[in-house]
């Protein structure tokens, strides 16, 4: 589990003038909640912010968040982004409780060479770059490491085939596919008497024989 220290500031007051106000200071309008505690309006660094999320993948990172002198292990439940600018315009965590299991987001890292892009030419096409799973949240993967060395041309594994740390439960449907080896592209060789279909027309050769011809 990787678990990363972030600082934030309660607030009192909430409604779109003070959240347009914080974000004009730098600052992002949040929300800390959990089933043992009310909604907690709160306020961080918009540019600490970014540098945590460009570094840390967030959907499986404990966030140990410092409100105001106070610690409380959280997940970053969801972000909302301005539609076309950079900016980051509120966020929501959710308050982890030991013992209370969690559904979160793991980023799959696949490993060794399948046997059909080595000895057939054929293409890795991965599908899912994460798996859903539960979990206890000090037992939350920072990864799932899936070997698909043994994967020929033609062949795939899906979410429920994939092996799990202990403690790890499934939350994504079994079926659905993570990968598969694709068998190599082969172009189409070009018809009879297409050939010189992309041959450029010697115009000038073509009125040289019409002055011929006039003669």
């Amino acid at each position: 589990m990787s678990t990363v220290p972030f600082s934030a500031t309660s607030r009192d007051t909430t409604g779109k003038g003070v959240a347009r106000k914080l974000r004009a200071a730098g600052q992002v309008p949040a929300v800390i909640y959990g089933h043992a505690r009310q909604p907690q309006p709160i306020a961080l660094d918009h540019h600490k912010l970014q540098l945590l999320l460009e570094k840390h993948p967030y959907q499986s990172t404990v966030i140990a968040l410092d409100i105001d002198g106070k610690t409380s292990n959280t997940l970053i439940r969801e972000i909302q982004r301005h539609p076309f600018k950079k900016q980051i315009v509120h966020v929501d965590f959710q308050e982890l409780v030991a013992g209370e299991k969690v559904t979160v987001r793991v980023p799959i890292h696949f490993t060794g060479t399948p046997e059909g892009v080595r000895l057939g030419g054929g293409l890795l096409d991965q599908v899912l770059h994460e798996l859903e799973v539960s979990c206890d949240p000090s037992n939350i993967p920072g990864h799932i490491s899936l070997d698909v060395t043994a994967l020929g041309i033609g062949q795939s594994i899906h979410a429920g085939e994939v092996p799990l740390p202990a403690g790890v439960s499934l939350h994504s449907t079994p079926d659905a596919t993570v990968c598969v080896c694709a068998a190599p592209r082969v172009e189409a060789e070009p018809a009879a008497g297409e050939a010189g279909a992309g041959e450029p027309e010697l115009i000038r050769k073509a009125k040289a024989d019409e002055s011929a011809e006039a003669k």
